[in-house]
């Protein structure tokens, strides 16, 4: 009898789609509630997606830079041949993979691979604050008003004025 992998050729390659099977662990341990944190975060990554943007176009100008500079002091003798090659390597020194297949033999460039590197943790901290940042004001976006004092600083989830002790409206 024929396999379904054998009528169509090359559909083996489908077979990767049943790890989407691993997805049921949701509805088993129960974890399906937590979806609403997931669709917090996504929120806030859309409603800072012009700061990352300009963040990223930052960083690849700088790449383009930084490795033009590094190809400048090093040259092709430490094995940095050109330009784009360069870049290469600033891009994955920023990102601290550090494949390791080119690396500087100058001080100068020793140096100024220092300064690459720092800058890739910057560059892991930069967009965290970003979106940290809108995930704070979607949560404390609406401050509720207290009928009975008219105090407007209460904490997200309070159900009572911190001042009177008036019911607060629990309404979005």
């Amino acid at each position: 009898m024929a396999t379904p992998t054998s009528l169509l050729p090359g559909s083996q390659a489908l077979l990767v789609i049943r790890v989407l099977r691993v997805l049921r662990i949701f509805r088993v341990l129960k974890l399906a509630e937590y979806i609403g944190e997931a669709d917090t975060l996504l929120i806030a990554i859309r409603r800072s997606r012009r700061k990352l943007a300009v963040f990223i176009a930052t960083v690849l100008v700088l790449a383009v830079i930084l490795g033009a500079a590094m190809y400048i002091v090093e040259g092709s003798t430490s094995g940095f041949t050109s330009i784009p090659l360069a870049v290469y390597w600033t891009i994955v020194t920023i990102t601290t993979v550090g494949y390791g297949d080119i690396a500087p033999a100058t001080p100068t460039g020793q140096a100024l691979a220092s300064v690459i590197m720092l800058l890739g943790y910057a560059i892991v901290a930069v967009p965290t604050g970003i979106v940290t940042v809108e995930m704070t004001k979607q949560r404390y976006a609406a401050p509720r008003h207290c009928a009975g004092c008219g105090l407007d600083e209460h904490d997200s989830d309070a159900r009572h004025c911190k001042r009177c002790g008036t019911p607060l409206d629990m309404s979005p």
